[in-house]
């Protein structure tokens, strides 16, 4: 059975307490731990609603995955106070941007889930097998998903695999490896998709891009892969999208006119998952629009590094076709729109927003959304062709002409030329260069950047530590570069400080090296 859509919808927006009708009991959410508790379990309904409360978080968490994944990349950098120690690495357990709370809401979600759903069985008849799976598996996906953001974010942290349900649980938990939590990560991919019941779609038409599927679950899993240098099952896991055949599976985009189609109205065919919201039905505004806002206070833009690349990408299509103005694929109009009458003199403009969250239509960049409801996309074809393309080069010099044929592909949709390497004259890091820089152009903004250069940087034990330092480094627009190589050259402060208050909360925890010892 689907999960109703306006009920759905209904549940998604509200926090703290969620209801779903008169005949289902009121679902109290904690406030520490957002506990559900034994008593609660009678109906698929309660499950359902469960469930909704963790796409409820998921959405809840944009704000972090968006300052998490940019601020330290340098592509976008933030005016607001609280985002400062961030982008500066200046980070301290107080910081209030290091608060993972919405994560770890999440995770307790999926683990109720998946401790009370087979139970519920039980009591309810009308709760079928298929149905009980289906809902399992997402719930799989969102700790999973959850659990490899805490990774990339704090690399150790307590893994926490059982529901809080009552206020005798203990929440003394000490922290587990990186490899120990990139282990469960995948087991819960693997164990979701054993079951057979990950859906390719669902019968309403955004929840097959904005609920989990078979396709989240194999992008998660590449990029895991990716992440734990498992290149071989990454590019398996990559082809389990690419090679495709089903009727409703994702596909690339290849009409760089049709680039922005991906970003308004959004859930496009090339989506594989994203966080939806909807003003004009259902009343829906976001939680991260904010960040987008249209005055000069704007708190994210552009770096002038990253203004400069798109300028140089815009010129190269124009130079091919002076009609176009830059609208084509991701360059600066589709991407970066401010309110100078010249749209490269980004420098002197008052104005300044990613057109990604706050356009309509890239040939009319005047007309601006109404409401700040843009989806939040986690994956999407592009970024499983890179990811490709980025295991391919690890795989050694024989694969790196496929590895240049999936760059040229995502460069052809772009309006761009193609690339002229020859690959048997060049070396890794020249072509992981090359992967770095689609990337930093295709998902700017899109909360990948950080990851992209840290995941570069800790390669093969830390083989080109010095040259992501130099990249950090150049792009940064708000800090001494003498201090960003001070801080990074500790493999500890690639990573953030546990919260203060998680720490004396539960003193079995102890707190990341680099800011135990010197903040």
């Amino acid at each position: 059975m689907e999960l109703n859509m306006k009920k759905l919808r209904y549940i998604l927006i509200l926090s703290g307490i969620l209801f779903l009708t008169s005949c289902n009991e009121w679902l109290n959410l904690l406030p520490r731990n957002e506990q559900v508790t034994d008593d609660y379990w009678k109906s698929k309904e309660d499950v359902e609603a469960v469930l909704a409360s963790g796409y409820y978080y998921m959405r809840s968490s944009v704000p972090e995955l968006i300052r998490w994944g940019e601020l330290r990349g340098g592509t976008l950098f933030s005016s607001n106070a609280t985002d400062a120690p961030l982008q500066n690495f200046n980070l301290t357990a107080t910081s209030a941007i290091c608060n993972f709370d919405n994560i770890y809401k999440t995770i307790n979600m999926a683990n109720s889930v998946l401790k009370y759903a087979p139970l519920v069985r039980l009591e309810d008849d009308t709760y079928y097998e298929s149905v009980m799976n289906s809902h399992m598996v997402e719930a799989y996906f969102m700790r999973a998903f959850c659990y490899f953001q805490l990774l990339k974010n704090y690399r150790d942290v307590p893994l926490v695999l059982q529901a809080y349900v009552n206020d005798d649980a203990s929440y003394e938990l000490a922290k587990s490896s990186d490899t120990i939590i990139i282990a469960q990560i995948k087991h819960d991919i693997v164990t979701a998709l054993a079951t057979g019941a990950a859906k390719e779609k669902y019968e309403v038409d955004w929840q097959t891009k904005g609920r989990v599927t078979k396709w989240a679950l194999y992008a998660l899993m590449a990029d895991v892969c990716l992440w734990s240098e498992d290149y071989d099952n990454c590019i398996i896991y990559a082809n389990d999208i690419l090679n495709a055949t089903a009727s409703f599976r994702p596909v690339f985009i290849k009409d760089p006119t049709k680039w922005f189609d991906i970003f308004y109205p959004g859930n496009s065919n090339e989506s594989i998952m994203e966080l939806n919201w909807d003003y004009q039905t259902y009343n829906e505004r976001n939680n991260f629009g904010s960040f987008f806002s249209l005055d000069a206070s704007s708190r994210f833009r552009f770096t002038d590094v990253a203004m400069e690349l798109f300028r140089t990408e815009t010129n190269a299509v124009k130079a091919k076709d002076p009609s176009v103005d830059g609208r084509y694929g991701r360059t600066l109009l589709a991407s970066y729109v401010h309110s100078g009458g010249v749209i490269t003199d980004y420098k002197t403009a008052n104005q300044f927003y990613v057109w990604k969250y706050k356009g309509t239509d890239v040939a009319d960049k005047d007309n601006v959304r109404t409401a700040e409801d843009a989806n939040f996309i986690l994956y999407r074809v592009a970024e499983v062709l890179l990811m490709k393309a980025e295991a391919l080069i690890m795989k050694g010099e024989p694969s790196w002409d496929a590895a240049l044929s999936i760059v040229n592909q995502i460069r052809t949709r772009a309006a761009l030329d193609t690339l002229a390497v020859t690959t048997s004259e060049s070396n890794e890091l020249e072509m992981l260069k090359l992967v770095l820089h689609e990337r930093e152009m295709e998902f700017a903004a899109e909360g990948k950047r950080w990851y992209d250069l840290l995941r570069f940087g800790k390669m093969q034990n830390f083989k080109y530590k010095e040259q992501f330092i130099d990249m950090v480094v150049e792009a940064n627009q708000t800090m001494n570069p003498q201090w960003i190589r001070s801080v990074l050259k500790s493999n500890d402060a690639l990573y953030m400080p546990l919260p203060q208050s998680e720490i004396i909360a539960n003193p079995l925890l102890v707190q990341n090296p680099y800011y135990a010892t010197t903040k």
